[in-house]
């Protein structure tokens, strides 16, 4: 009965529109309760053990180092950057917002943060240029989803907890796929612009470039930092994180001038609450991933997919299929300690290696986060612009399909997550 009281539980959860979190943990609590052979102090001491990890403080370090360089200036310096990059293509604000999307991604590691940090300039100053307003919050969606693949990536930090994956490797492993991924939006925008008669916003000027890549290159050297210094072996994931904070601290601070000793608490208050409404995500799944392993619920649920095939293609498939689901009607870090112990325990069958699985499992999610209900870039983006979430799902249609494409690309041609994560020790 365990077994069934946990997922009608938190599918009769889910439906009701409890917070995941709540969720989660009301459904392991019911299923410690039918279980009946551990006390209730058990779901406190896994809570815990959930959460004490050195891998796992990567996230909220990521978090505050991406609330500083909100507020520190950063992102204007490089909104500024990428306009004088590819201002210039026909519907240049649409482009102009996925490249900042991507260099931002290579700060926070998070799409929520990525949406919101770009969004809150970029949209208002599309629709002020006539761009549609449901367009705008679509394309700040679509290239916000980039956040969790170029890296760092929280999501990826999970999947390496969880997997004992190497994190360095998971990072390098979404480079070449986020960079996919973001030319192939910018593709769609374009083509979208020109059939809607959206204009470039500024010609293309190489003094210009050079102008704003000066102004932008301390912005710049946070993932630069960041992933060198993880590529090349320097620091673990976790220890580049506490670098950017202190990176992002020190060029808010003293150089740019954009913080100041006022503004530090309400920035610890806006980097505690984003940290902790994950990790507590993380606790309560841990507790629920600890029941259905001891129920064998994973192995089991493996054991079913093998059993309509033992085909890897048909496979990697119906994991990208189940993926995309579970991404839509929930949040990327409780899919992925959910989903990940079922499907790594298919792992000898699809013939990939792990990292190659780690980053095909991140994409899905990422693709997830533009699709309602839980699509939370949908979400950020629908509060910035004011438009409806009907609204935008239908404008984002255009951007899915691309991103379904990417994914196949990403799942079937494994030297482009590869080719880079060899190149770094594990």
């Amino acid at each position: 009965m365990t077994t069934e009281v946990l997922l009608i539980a938190l599918l009769a959860l889910f439906a009701l529109n409890a917070p995941i979190a709540i969720a989660i943990g009301v459904a392991s609590v019911l299923g410690i309760l039918v279980q009946g052979d551990f006390p209730m102090m058990m779901m406190v001491q896994r809570m815990f053990g959930g959460t004490d990890s050195f891998h796992l403080m990567a996230v909220p370090l990521f978090m505050f180092a991406g609330v500083l360089m909100e507020w520190g200036g950063i992102s204007r310096r490089i909104i500024d950057f990428a306009n004088a990059l590819v201002g210039w293509l026909p519907g240049g604000l649409a482009a102009v917002t996925i490249v900042s999307a991507m260099f931002f991604a290579g700060i926070s590691g998070s799409a929520a943060a990525d949406a919101a940090a770009v969004g809150a300039i970029l949209i208002p100053a599309m629709k002020k240029s006539g761009y549609a307003s449901d367009f705008a919050a679509a394309v700040q969606a679509s290239g916000g989803s980039i956040g969790v693949i170029i890296p760092p990536s929280i999501p990826m930090i999970i999947f390496g907890f969880l997997t004992g994956a190497s994190i360095g490797q998971l990072f390098a492993a979404g480079i070449l796929p986020g960079i996919l991924i973001g030319l192939s939006l910018i593709a769609v925008s374009t083509f979208i612009s020109v059939r809607q008669g959206y204009a470039a916003t500024t010609p293309f000027s190489l003094a210009e470039v050079w102008r704003t890549f000066k102004r932008a290159l301390l912005a710049l050297g946070a993932p630069l930092i960041i992933l060198g210094g993880i590529l090349f072996g320097v620091f673990t994931a976790t220890e580049s994180a506490a670098v950017a904070v202190v990176y992002a601290l020190v060029v808010g601070m003293l150089i740019y001038r954009k913080i100041g000793p006022k503004d530090l608490f309400p920035i610890f208050r806006d980097g505690a609450v984003t940290s902790a409404i994950v990790m507590f995500i993380i606790a309560t799944a841990s507790i629920f991933s600890w029941i259905a392993a001891i129920e064998n619920i994973p192995a089991q649920l493996a054991g079913a997919m093998l059993g309509m095939s033992k085909n890897p293609v048909v496979l990697l498939l119906l994991i990208n299929l189940v993926l995309l689901i579970a991404g839509t009607f929930v949040e990327t870090t409780a899919s992925l300690i959910l989903l990940v112990p079922m499907i790594t325990a298919m792992l000898p069958s699809l013939g990939i290696s792990m990292v190659h699985l780690g980053a095909i499992v991140v994409t899905n999610l990422a693709i997830g986060m533009l699709t309602p209900p839980m699509g939370i870039c949908l979400i950020v983006s629908c509060s910035i612009s004011g438009d409806s979430l009907g609204a935008i799902s239908r404008r984002i249609l255009p951007f899915l399909a691309v991103l379904l494409v990417d994914l196949l690309i990403i799942t079937f041609y494994s030297p482009l997550t590869m080719w880079l994560a060899k190149l770094v020790a594990k």
